[in-house]
């Protein structure tokens, strides 16, 4: 009894020792498909230095460009452009947003990507105006509003979205 409950946990930890070990190795080249392989060829030479989690994330990165439609591809092309073309300085606050995004709740994490898809199907004569509204406020007038509005209550923001929906369907 003693000898089958040791030959248990004994397998039990090497199994477990191979995971630990295993994913501390991550990805090796050749296992990846040749079409990773041709996205990643600059980092060939540098892959088996790479941290398992870097491995891993180039490789998902590399199988999601080769489900891309081509017009995908290209949108995504212009996206990172547009990342490289931000300073420094800008780059680092749309990451904090990011994190601050992450930390809220579930639900209000979905409540701000349906008004990001909301706002993304105006028209873009109707977003370039809104942008330019929200814009030519004073800084201290969208610094209030931004305080206001964190400030409020659940219910309370509920109430003002709807009081809005309400004028914009009047208009």
């Amino acid at each position: 009894m003693k000898s089958r409950s040791f030959r248990i946990i004994l397998a039990t930890v090497g199994l477990l020792c191979a995971a630990v070990v295993h994913g501390e190795e991550g990805i090796r080249w050749n296992e990846m498909k040749p079409g990773e392989q041709q996205l990643l060829k600059q980092f060939e030479k540098k892959w088996d230095s790479l941290p398992p989690e870097r491995q891993e994330a180039l490789q998902r990165g590399a199988a999601r460009w080769q489900q891309m439609s081509p017009a995908e591809r290209r949108d995504a092309r212009q996206r990172f452009q547009r990342w490289r073309d931000l300073t420094p300085e800008q780059r680092d606050a749309i990451k904090q947003r990011f994190r601050e995004f992450r930390r809220l709740p579930a639900d209000e994490q979905e409540r701000i990507r349906e008004r990001f898809r909301w706002f993304q199907a105006l028209p873009p004569e109707r977003r370039e105006e809104l942008r330019k509204q929200w814009q030519n406020l004073p800084p201290e007038e969208r610094k209030g509003i931004r305080q206001q509005w964190r400030s409020m209550s659940p219910a309370e923001r509920r109430a003002v979205r709807q009081k809005l929906r309400s004028e914009q369907n009047q208009q």
